[in-house]
């Protein structure tokens, strides 16, 4: 992705080494049960129970050079962001409320509760703020074998599209459906949130590519990490089997197809995958 010397959003809140405390325990559950309450506004402390804090110290945080660079990429792309959702706002009739990325080291403590770096990027509809801890970089790379500047970028466009989804609100039309299914239904609900997140990543992404900011082998490193983020992928790494109806954000094909939907299309219109009968 061609970033360099571009402009960088100004809705940054560094908020790395000031603690906040580490959460004990987690995993790719936690994960995936820990994001989908943060994602609808829930408290995140209801599943926190048996899990141990620990304060950490507030030492002056220095920052190291790979670090300075990651903190100047995901603000270029929240620039990007910007400046597509606020187009594409206006050409609808709306105007687009600008998010607020917040850097964060080990846990941050946020609208919707205290959550740990294992939980990795998250949006928060309670405060429309974006969480990230800069090590996720590393996470992609090495635990989901999704090298990429634009697969970081593709994570931060997804969030993104959450903050769009509570904007439009859709998120508010999901929330109530949880008091009124089964889990097992809810999570189809849920599943159909998230891809619809990613294809409005993959909107953001074909506006990216009509600014000639991608590079030859961009929209790969992102259709490859929407493969790797996959409720199937995750759960065959952590138990060596999959549980369908336990799934929250969908397929690594699923995922995929979405993401490349919104790329091909560059419209909010097509996005609707609540309507979708075939997903």
């Amino acid at each position: 992705m061609k970033w360099r010397g571009r402009r960088e959003s100004t809705n940054v809140e560094d908020r790395r080494g000031r603690g906040g405390g580490t959460l004990i325990g987690g995993g790719i559950g936690g994960l995936i049960l820990l994001l989908v309450f943060t994602f609808l506004g829930g408290d995140p402390t209801e599943l926190m129970n048996g899990l141990q804090t620990v304060d950490d110290n507030n030492t002056p945080y220095e920052e190291t050079a790979a670090e300075k660079e990651r903190s100047e990429f995901v603000s270029v792309v929240l620039a990007d962001t910007e400046d597509v959702w606020s187009e594409i706002f206006r050409q609808e009739g709306l105007v687009y409320k600008e998010p607020t990325l917040v850097l964060y080291t080990n846990s941050v403590q946020s609208a919707c509760g205290t959550s740990s770096a294992s939980v990795g990027p998250f949006y928060c509809p309670g405060d429309q703020k974006l969480y990230i801890d800069l090590s996720f970089y590393d996470e992609l790379q090495q635990r989901f074998h999704a090298p990429g500047d634009f697969a970081m970028a593709y994570v931060i466009a997804h969030e993104v599209g959450h903050h769009v989804q509570t904007l439009l609100g859709t998120s508010d039309k999901i929330m109530p459906l949880r008091q009124r299914m089964s889990e097992e239904e809810f999570n189809k609900y849920l599943v159909r949130f998230e891809l619809q997140a990613d294809y409005l990543a993959g909107v953001w992404a074909h506006h990216a590519q009509g600014m000639d900011l991608l590079e030859e082998g961009d929209l790969e490193e992102a259709l490859n990490a929407a493969s790797a983020v996959g409720d199937d992928t995750l759960q065959k790494q952590a138990r060596g089997y999959v549980v369908p109806e336990s799934f929250t954000h969908g397929t690594s094909e699923q995922r995929k197809r979405w993401f490349y939907k919104g790329f091909r299309s560059g419209s909010l219109k097509g996005g609707d995958t609540f309507n979708a009968r075939d997903l």
